[in-house]
């Protein structure tokens, strides 16, 4: 982790409850589990396919939830669902989801200043802070899946790139984009065309989006065609080896069925030069690892009788240890929240 890093990771301490308010918790969790019933339904459709990072047929039987069988690959160590739904079957989980509908129309408005300040503005600080280490250009920046549209309204906001497009599919998240002033193209990026003038991008971010997709390595591919030679790839995602998944495993937050792939630091540079890119750095700079396993053992999800160290760490002093622990899981590649930064080759 760079130094710039760190220094952000010191200065933005975040809680799970700035992100998603407690007395709206619950309207999430009840459309979620309506979400994951209607999925359900549809098991009979799911289909049997190799790591999606390597290309192995060879696993174990990692963990179940929510009847979802989820495999760790011999070979590369990711933890991937098997069988997973059908892109038909996504596609509609999506389009349907009373989850996503919800945070739209609540979490997302509630907690926008926080998620502003904490996560958007010092994420593209980090950006730009890497198109000066990797000496790539500022012209086009492409957001893959903004959502409610934050990060691209700082980008557009702070002017460092001539000009900031998001690519979202989603009608609801593709109007909140516009009404941020965000430039969006209403397309999914497989669909995108040389007509839609996104070609020869310097910089294409994809925030927690490559966990959730059927095919990555066609998703890194299309990614590799939109950027310029030498232009950066930066990408966020769930490290299927991070402390929380490893601690948590089912219990984990990050295990839930739209998350098809978790993958971690071997694999997933593994998968990027298969898609045409030349890895450049990884770092796991979360801040919520240590809270989300605080918040399972103090619900009775998960058990720390037997291992003193961490139950001195996360609830004996939590308040002297809690944020220093998170702080060495982030700087030591141990945080359940991973970044890379690829260049095309």
């Amino acid at each position: 982790m760079s130094e710039t890093a760190t220094d952000q990771l010191q200065e933005q301490k975040l809680s799970e409850k700035e992100i998603c308010p407690d007395d709206l918790l619950k309207g999430q969790e009840e459309a979620f589990a309506r979400d994951v019933a209607r999925l359900q339904q549809r098991l009979g459709e799911f289909v049997s396919e190799p790591c999606p990072a390597c290309g192995s047929n060879e696993g174990a039987h990692a963990f179940e939830k929510w009847r979802f069988q989820y495999t760790t690959c011999s070979v590369c160590g990711t933890i991937y669902m098997k069988p997973r739904p059908s892109p038909e079957v996504m596609q509609s989980y999506y389009s349907n989801s009373e989850n996503y509908a919800y945070w739209g129309k609540f979490i997302f408005p509630a907690s926008e200043a926080a998620r502003k300040e904490k996560i958007h503005r010092p994420r593209h600080e980090r950006i730009v802070d890497m198109t000066t280490r990797f000496n790539a250009g500022r012209g086009l920046m492409i957001e893959v899946g903004p959502g409610f549209g934050t990060f691209c309204a700082v980008a557009t906001e702070e002017k460092a790139f001539k000009r900031v497009v998001g690519i979202e599919p989603t009608p609801e998240m593709a109007q909140a984009c516009r009404e941020r002033g965000v430039e969006v193209i209403e397309k999914r990026i497989e669909d995108i065309m040389d007509a839609d003038g996104l070609g020869g991008a310097d910089v294409l971010t994809a925030f927690e989006v490559i966990e959730h997709l059927y095919e990555p390595r066609k998703f890194l591919e299309q990614c590799a065609r939109l950027l310029k030679p030498g232009g950066l790839l930066v990408m966020t995602c769930p490290n299927g080896q991070g402390f929380d998944i490893a601690e948590l495993g089912a219990e984990s937050l990050a295990v839930d069925p739209e998350h098809l792939n978790l993958f971690n630091p071997h694999s997933l540079a593994q998968l990027a030069r298969a898609g045409g890119f030349e890895v450049l750095e990884f770092s796991t700079p979360g801040r919520l690892d240590a809270e989300f396993v605080r918040e399972a053992i103090l619900k009775g999800r998960h058990d720390v009788l037997n291992q003193p160290f961490l139950k001195r760490v996360l609830l004996d002093e939590w308040e002297r240890l809690g944020w220093p622990f998170q702080q060495f899981l982030a700087e030591n590649g141990l945080s359940a929240h991973l970044w890379v930064v690829a260049r095309k080759a």
